[in-house]
């Protein structure tokens, strides 16, 4: 098995380490197999109630591995290829009920970009930066990068990004929206709002990030359908009677 993502649990939590801290955590084509198959994994496991998305050593991720890609002696069929093996990843994450937290310590470039905004919820260390880089060796976006990015920052910061060689500090990260909180110690809060989500009401958290995530996409009528099966389903859940029990409850005191 590979172990360029590595892969912990503990109990509901699921950790997803990208492991290739040499290449500054680039996705080769192993790596782009493995995010694909441990996204099918996870989504398809019902014990699984929340994600951490992390990395090994001084970079978060630094997009495709271009190394790999300028030596292997593919052709443009190949890159086309694996990058949609690395999509059906992204989009199995994006689509699915588990809500995601990452925690960004170092540098994002490229399709890194797309891989941290698989992420419902981001968590940047101070010294954390980040670029596109596309453009300048004459390639285009990939990794839901077209898409993730301009809907976390807006049409024109995304161009700004891929248009030019500009490189974004994390305090301006989270004035445009890429990320949720800056803090001193990514990890560590990353990990304590997964545990939130999981000590909740976790499959509300994981309903409502799904309906935000795949709602962008669809007509107005079939997500507001959607969000009619979906409060149903959820009140009649045992966690859900309980809340709402619990909420009227403390309301009628609140009146008495």
């Amino acid at each position: 098995m590979s172990d360029t993502i590595l892969l912990h649990r503990d109990g509901a939590l699921a950790r997803l380490t990208f492991n290739r801290p040499a290449s500054l955590n680039a996705m080769d084509f192993e790596m782009g197999t493995r995010w694909r198959d441990l996204a099918h994994e996870l989504t398809a496991d019902d014990t699984v109630g929340a994600i951490v998305l992390d990395a090994a050593g001084p970079a978060f991720c630094a997009g495709g591995d271009v190394v790999q890609m300028a030596t292997s002696g593919g052709s443009g069929d190949t890159i086309t290829e694996m990058a949609g093996v690395i999509h059906d990843g992204i989009r199995t994450f994006v689509e699915s009920s588990i809500p995601i937290v990452a925690s960004v310590q170092g540098a994002v470039a490229g399709g890194g970009l797309g891989l941290m905004l698989a992420a419902d919820y981001i968590v940047a260390a101070p010294r954390a930066v980040f670029v596109s880089k596309y453009a300048n060796i004459g390639l285009t976006p990939d990794l839901g990068v077209s898409t993730l990015l301009p809907a976390a920052v807006g049409q024109r910061r995304a161009l700004q990004l891929l248009l030019t060689d500009t490189t974004i500090d994390a305090p301006t990260a989270l004035e445009w929206g890429l990320v949720a909180e800056v803090v001193d110690q990514p990890g560590d809060r990353a990990d304590e709002i997964a545990r939130s989500w999981l000590e909740g009401a976790t499959a509300a958290f994981g309903q409502a990030k799904r309906l935000v995530r795949t709602g962008a996409h669809r007509p107005f009528a079939d997500n507001l359908d959607d969000e009619a099966r979906t409060i149903g389903a959820a009140f009649d859940t045992d966690d859900s009677k309980a809340r709402v029990a619990a909420f009227a409850a403390a309301s009628r005191s609140r009146r008495a």
